[in-house]
């Protein structure tokens, strides 16, 4: 019987699953959208809504408590100012997840999980913008300058 067994191991030791729901809170957190496995998707949702109504409390603790969780100060942080004030007025629900079909190699049932009212720039913040060849000679000619 699985009485009083709270969520599902996912084949992990529990080091191993804590860090794995430490790193996919923070990618949640940073790029407001990921994709990840059905299973993780759905163990990673009642911990992200806790986050997000944590960081609503805007005392002392609650901000000592998400840094703990997250071992982030800018994923707190963008908690505490950005998330907390655009889901103000909504009691739950902040993410929500879309099944996205199945991974090639082993077949695996994948899903997206993202905020509701997410921000669709967030998801581009670590890309590299592509330089042109005017950025290229604006580059040449101030290392020309300075030399």
């Amino acid at each position: 019987m699985r009485h009083g067994i709270a969520n599902k191991k996912l084949n992990r030791t529990s080091e191993h699953r804590k860090a794995l729901l430490k790193n996919l809170l923070n990618s949640l957190i940073k790029y407001e959208q990921i994709k990840t496995t059905l299973p993780k998707a759905k163990f990673l949702k009642p911990q992200a809504e806790k986050i997000i109504t944590l960081g609503k409390k805007e005392t002392l603790q609650t901000t000592k408590l998400l840094v703990s969780k997250l071992q982030d100060i800018k994923s707190a942080n963008k908690v505490k100012k950005t998330l907390s004030k655009r889901y103000e007025k909504r009691k739950g629900g902040y993410t929500r997840i879309v099944k996205a079909g199945f991974r090639y190699g082993d077949n695996a049932p994948m899903a997206i999980l993202e905020f509701v009212d997410r921000d669709i720039e967030a998801k581009k913040q670590d890309k590299k913008k592509k330089q042109t060849t005017k950025d290229i000679e604006k580059k040449e000619d101030k290392k020309l300058a300075t030399a």
